[in-house]
């Protein structure tokens, strides 16, 4: 991963981050010396700090300034070297230990938090990754938590929704890691859009945004930014493309009275540990990322193929065998959740109305008509109306995107449509059990 491919001089790289080969490259930053440098791990584990990195391809590697006010501001936070991390079960108790001190959390969401930030130490060994959300009131710990979580995580970059949106697509190009983005609740705008974009393509590998660029001779140039990464976003709201919602891992804040050992104001020290923990944090990378393998044993049964897609890696980190359950028991209620409020849509409705209208058929064509009839009885009296056949046919051809046909004078829905209405039945959380009368 090379986190920026313009050149300083000829052959000399700024480098933030680099996989070469069995060689990794990591910025480190010193604070109190106010110099960064680039460790150098090529034998597992063994390392050294330099000013120059050569490597295979004749580049010659140098770290990003002290100077750089995304570094000496603390926008990013970086470890200042590697110090022996112990065990893995050591080094995540830790982590719990540290964020309980400062967080609280629910039992269930302190383990995934805890293992999310050993994933986004080696995400770049996955081809996907879930977001986690703090999702709240304000007041409610939402910023503490992002703040916690946050410092703990690789290259972190402290973002807001307030900040213009130019920079975090350069500052994840050019530095990777993660981003951890406040208040997240933007109106509808063009920075909302932005912002989606970067939500909507950075969970997976290989899919950088297009932004519009002209270069010094006025020439339209498009970008392509690398957005690809872990993300940790605070809201109060949710967003609107479902989609997107089925990216994160949602903890619910302000669900019960604060723990009162809880500190209100997060003292001097939060920073002195969070350093400790990411330097050997870095270790961590620097011995296991290699070995660090996608464990298709960890895939849980009964859930959407998408929600088994983001937490796989997470799941791949998890040794324990009960907390592993653990966690699929959880990503397995967050899945019927996701059922539940789908069926609750009108689309739904309309898949309920068509199954029972197949069913009243025999297995045949349906009409339209009949559709519409089954809707109003199954549905009309809860929504106080009845809905017309033409409003039928529009949800049938353009939400389900159903074929419909003429026949006889009447618009029906083929019997070869139904393997796409088991489909649909099977999205939505629906059977034949769900019909009146049964």
């Amino acid at each position: 991963m090379d986190s920026n491919p313009k050149r300083n001089g000829a052959g000399r790289v700024p480098t933030v981050s680099r996989v070469a080969d069995d060689t990794l490259v990591e910025l480190v930053y010193d604070s109190e010396k106010r110099k960064t440098g680039l460790t150098v791990s090529r034998f597992g584990g063994l390392w050294n700090i330099e000013q120059e990195v050569e490597i295979d391809t004749g580049e010659i590697l140098v770290p990003y300034a002290a100077s750089n006010n995304l570094i000496a501001n603390d926008c990013v936070l970086l470890p200042s070297r590697p110090v022996e991390y112990g065990f893995k079960h050591e080094l995540l108790a830790d982590i719990r230990a540290f964020l309980h001190r400062y967080v609280d959390l629910s039992p269930i969401f302190m383990e995934i938090a805890a293992h999310y930030v050993l994933l986004s130490w080696v995400y770049d060994r996955f081809n996907e990754v879930p977001y986690l959300r703090l999702r709240g009131e304000y007041g409610t710990g939402k910023t503490r938590a992002l703040t916690a979580i946050g410092s703990l995580c690789y290259k972190p970059f402290f973002a807001s929704g307030a900040s213009t949106v130019s920079p975090i697509f350069h500052t994840l190009d050019a530095f990777g890691g993660t981003l951890i983005l406040d208040e997240a609740d933007l109106p509808f705008s063009d920075a909302r859009a932005e912002l989606v974009k970067i939500l909507n393509n950075g969970n997976m590998r290989g899919m950088p945004v297009l932004r519009s660029v002209q270069n010094r001779h006025k020439e339209f140039n498009p970008s392509a930014f690398k957005v690809f990464g872990p993300k940790i976003i605070a809201m109060r709201e949710s967003f609107e493309d479902k989609a997107l919602e089925s990216r994160f891992l949602t903890e619910e804040t302000g669900a019960r009275p604060l723990r009162h050992d809880i500190p209100i104001h997060l003292p001097d020290s939060l920073k002195i540990e969070a350093l400790e923990l990411r330097n050997r944090l870095l270790h961590f990378r620097l011995c296991e990322f290699f070995k660090i393998e996608t464990d298709s044993s960890a895939l849980t049964a009964g859930i959407e193929p998408r929600l088994n897609q983001i937490t796989l890696p997470l799941l791949s980190l998890v040794d324990d065998q009960g907390l592993r359950g653990q966690m699929q028991s959880a990503f397995l209620a967050q899945n019927e959740n996701v059922l539940a409020a789908r069926r609750e849509t009108a689309e739904a409705g309309v898949v309920v109305a068509t199954l029972a209208a197949f069913v009243a058929s025999g297995s045949r064509d349906v009409s339209v008509g009949d559709i519409a009839g089954q809707f109003n009885i199954i549905h009309g009296p809860e929504i106080g109306q009845l809905k017309s056949s033409k409003w039928i046919g529009y949800m049938l051809r353009t939400r389900l995107r159903l074929s419909i046909q003429k026949s006889r004078g009447i618009y029906v829905v083929p019997v070869s449509e139904k393997t796409k209405i088991d489909a649909l039945c099977h999205r939505h959380g629906i059977s034949a059990a769900d019909l009146p009368n049964n």
